[in-house]
């Protein structure tokens, strides 16, 4: 397992970068970096299932592990999901975890994902996009 680390400096306040990441049509917007029309469904609670899915119900799901509204979410990922049919993967600790420090109205966002090394050349190309994509919602919305 690799340990990838990405992160970005937001000038905006750390409830807003939260709000972005995890608000429905805000995270259909950051995340088009990975895949077009990707979204999640489940609840942002600890110890809930989590589907990440793309238009054709093609994705993953993951069990939420840490969550601290606001600071910090861990998830831990268990499987994939081929035409909405969940299949359990032994990915072993495989997370992705988003850690936001506030400083005044300054948000620093951390990301670190424990991943096989079939998938980190994806990673190493898409977060910096998908990041950059979150930094400029969270600063140019209202």
């Amino acid at each position: 397992m690799e340990i990838l680390h990405f992160d970005i400096q937001i000038n905006a306040e750390a409830t807003k970068v939260w709000t972005v990441l995890w608000g429905d049509f805000s995270f259909r917007q950051w995340t088009s970096a990975f895949t077009e029309g990707s979204f999640y469904q489940g609840n942002l609670e600890k110890g809930s299932i989590i589907k990440f899915l793309d238009p054709k119900n093609n994705g993953m799901y993951s069990k939420i592990v840490q969550l601290i509204p606001n600071e910090v979410i861990t998830f831990l990922h268990l499987g994939e999901i081929y035409e909405g049919v969940e299949t359990p993967r032994d990915w072993g600790d495989a997370t992705e975890k988003y850690i936001l420090k506030e400083d005044e109205n300054t948000t620093h966002l951390f990301v670190e994902i424990a991943t096989s090394e079939e998938f980190k050349s994806f990673f190493e190309e898409k977060f910096p996009v998908a990041l950059s994509n979150v930094k400029n919602l969270s600063e140019n919305q209202l």
